[in-house]
């Protein structure tokens, strides 16, 4: 197995999983509420104006897990899932502790520590990134 093989795996299983999350959000697919519903939600943990913080969270997953997955922008995609998962651990997870299990920010983490791990060493040979490379 390659390397360039293994970040491609890497890269399309949580681009697109971020992708998913944005589409939950901005769309209200795969089983999610949509702008309004989350935007509730958010106002809810005091996140506000709600609505528009939704809006921008769908779009930040969605683009940077579209960028991600296609290794394009990669520093940036990988900025863009940071972002996101560090409000997640301060507005919601960070309170429960480290563990998934008890609703902490384990996962989240893992997350941060891929999208990171792939920024510095590069999207790999097969990405759109190495086209311009």
């Amino acid at each position: 197995m390659s390397i360039a093989l293994g970040l491609l795996i890497i890269r399309l299983v949580v681009g697109l999983s971020f992708m998913a999350h944005g589409a939950q959000k901005l769309f209200g697919w795969f089983g999610g509420y949509g702008p309004k519903g989350t935007g509730g939600w958010m106002e809810s943990i005091g996140i506000k104006p709600g609505v528009a913080m939704a809006v921008m969270a769908g779009l930040m997953e969605f683009v940077g897990g579209a960028l991600f997955a296609a290794g394009l922008g990669t520093v940036i995609a990988s900025l863009l899932i940071v972002m996101t998962m560090v409000v997640a651990i301060i507005k919601v997870h960070g309170k429960n502790g480290y563990w998934a299990t008890a609703g902490g920010y384990e996962y989240n983490l893992l997350l941060m520590a891929i999208a990171v791990g792939v920024a510095f060493m590069g999207a790999g040979t097969y990405s759109v990134d190495a086209l311009f490379n």
